[in-house]
């Protein structure tokens, strides 16, 4: 009887091994950003001459971003809702909706970084672009891993259907994506917000 039980109980201390070990990553990408975070706060008035936030920000379009970002993240919740379920075509749908919500944020912050390279306004400019490419840069990276993370999932459910392992990978991506929203709205707040009020 407690062989039929062994695998099960490995399976789970598996899982509670990738689940400690997620965790452990996302601190230290969050202790990454709060780096970040505190070199930008440092330069962003070291423009040497060049143009403010205030001058290349476009504060729509940071908040288009936002509300795209944050409606992505209610999506992946409902996706979420719908994976605990078992409901292999709803969660198709939510995470699908996520996908292009994700795609569209990228293209959006893209758009912005050919604008100031274009301009003039590269990573090399000053030490404020150069926090300001390095912050939201890397943040946009990890939208890239999150939407290929996303995409590959969503293929194995579309082949295989949705069982506890997927489930599971699941939960441990919309973690991901919530965090990188969370980080979202500290960038929004700490880079564009404050570029216009201080």
């Amino acid at each position: 009887m407690e062989t039929e039980h062994e695998p099960k109980g490995h399976e789970a201390a598996s899982d509670d091994r990738v689940g400690f070990g997620f965790w452990v990553y996302l601190m230290t990408d969050l202790l990454m950003f709060t780096v970040l975070f505190a070199c930008f706060a440092v330069l962003r008035n070291n423009t040497f001459g060049g143009p403010t936030g205030r001058e290349l920000f476009s504060l729509p379009s940071a908040l288009a971003e936002t509300l795209i970002l944050l409606t992505s993240s209610f999506t992946a919740g409902l996706g979420m809702l719908a994976a605990r379920l078992g409901n292999k075509r709803q969660v198709l749908g939510w995470f699908g909706v996520t996908f292009l919500l994700g795609f569209v944020f990228l293209v959006l912050e893209l758009k912005e970084f050919v604008t100031f390279v274009y301009d003039g306004n590269t990573w090399h400019s000053n030490a404020s672009l150069s926090s300001f490419f390095t912050l939201v840069g890397t943040h946009g990276l990890h939208i890239t891993f999150g939407l290929l993370w996303m995409g590959v999932t969503l293929a194995f459910i579309w082949k295989r259907g949705l069982d506890s392992h997927l489930v599971r990978k699941l939960t441990l991506l919309s973690l991901f994506w919530h965090f990188l929203d969370i980080v979202w709205i500290f960038i929004f707040t700490v880079v564009y917000l404050m570029a216009f009020l201080v």
